[in-house]
């Protein structure tokens, strides 16, 4: 295709049609910033062949990912992981798709592990069909809805199991979450060597040990 034919502009069904995608999307992309358009003077949608060209080089949908994500907190939790794991491949197989599995190790407050990065860039780079979690609280503690946010963006489905919450690995997890949560905080406020912060540790500790049994 010359220059001139990747100037012209195509109607908003024509350009649903290019990418694979509903009109509704390609109206809420245009909306967003996401792909260029102009209008007609008679208020019509015209969007850039060039643009369409660039956006469809992406991964074509059947070619994405079905994306399992496991994460525990710590290493004596290892075998939790791989329960977890097996949890997630055996929903796959049942219900035929191809899949991949990360498996993560770390707090559900940290942004930065390997495997959550793995994860988001392949979202961002459009390679997830979808993404299979047995709890929300899998890929991060606060936050998750961030996560969700990209993949409605890239057209990434979420499911859910949904069966952690049982789980005596779960409350495990909360509770090394939530004094994670008071040792940073009480660590700011009276150093993290004092006795006060630790004393304020082992209180919350003992406290939520309490809840949960």
């Amino acid at each position: 295709m010359d220059n001139n034919q990747e100037d012209m502009t195509v109607s908003i069904g024509e350009a649903a049609e290019k990418l694979g995608v509903s009109v509704k999307t390609i109206r809420r992309w245009a909306d967003g910033g996401k792909i260029r358009f102009d209008r007609t003077p008679s208020g019509h949608r015209r969007f850039y062949v060039s643009d369409l060209l660039r956006m469809s080089a992406k991964p074509a949908k059947h070619e994405r990912k079905t994306i399992n994500y496991a994460r525990v907190s710590s290493h004596d939790q290892k075998d939790d992981l791989e329960r977890q794991a097996e949890v997630l491949e055996q929903f796959c197989v049942a219900k035929g798709w191809e899949y991949e599995t990360i498996k993560d190790l770390g707090s559900g407050l940290n942004y930065k592990k390997k495997g959550l990065k793995k994860l988001i860039k392949l979202i961002l780079t459009n390679q997830v069909e979808r993404l299979v979690i047995t709890h929300k609280d899998r890929l991060l503690r606060f936050g998750a809805e961030l996560i969700f946010a990209m993949c409605d963006e890239f057209q990434t489905e979420v499911v859910i199991i949904n069966n952690s919450k049982s789980e005596k690995s779960f409350e495990y997890e909360l509770v090394r979450d939530m004094i994670e949560l008071v040792t940073v905080f009480s660590a700011r406020l009276y150093g993290s060597r004092s006795r006060k912060n630790q004393k304020i540790v082992d209180n919350m500790v003992k406290s939520i040990q309490e809840e949960l049994k």
